[in-house]
């Protein structure tokens, strides 16, 4: 697209979306949200840069080898928090339990490793949504 408005607003709002996707994730133990709703967001702000910028341009901010790779650790890491429990003796995704230090209510470190799962679903979901809109432009470019 060679809209000079589109590639300047985006430009603008971007980094505003993606901070907001993170705070999302963050604070998803905390407030309505979390690691789905924020990789949605995070996702979207690349999808809206592709379709400002350009597929080529788009790739190359997030290139499908790393979107592949985030998918990929991002569930590892799901996994491995929930293996925690089962080592402590306890059942999967076990958070107090397992001996995660929980804090005080309200603040950011209060869910034990609940924001450590918010972000790896977080992860996920972005890169997923990221790894399909970009294989769909492919698909339409080969057709």
């Amino acid at each position: 697209m060679d809209d000079l408005i589109v590639k300047s607003i985006s430009r603008m709002i971007i980094p505003f979306i993606q901070l907001y996707g993170i705070f999302v994730i963050f604070h998803g133990h905390l407030s309505p949200g979390g690691g789905f709703p924020g990789g949605a967001i995070l996702g979207a702000s690349i999808i809206l840069y592709t379709l400002a910028f350009g597929a080529h341009k788009g790739h190359l901010k997030m290139p499908h080898h790393l979107s592949k790779r985030l998918e990929s650790g991002a569930i590892l890491w799901y996994i491995f928090l929930g293996l925690v429990g089962i080592w402590t003796g306890h059942l999967f995704l076990t958070n107090r339990a397992a001996g995660f230090f929980m804090g005080e209510p309200g603040e950011i470190l209060s869910g034990g490793f609940i924001p450590l799962i918010t972000v790896a679903i977080g992860l996920k979901v972005g890169s997923t949504i990221i790894t399909l809109f970009h294989t769909m432009i492919e698909e339409e470019h080969d057709a």
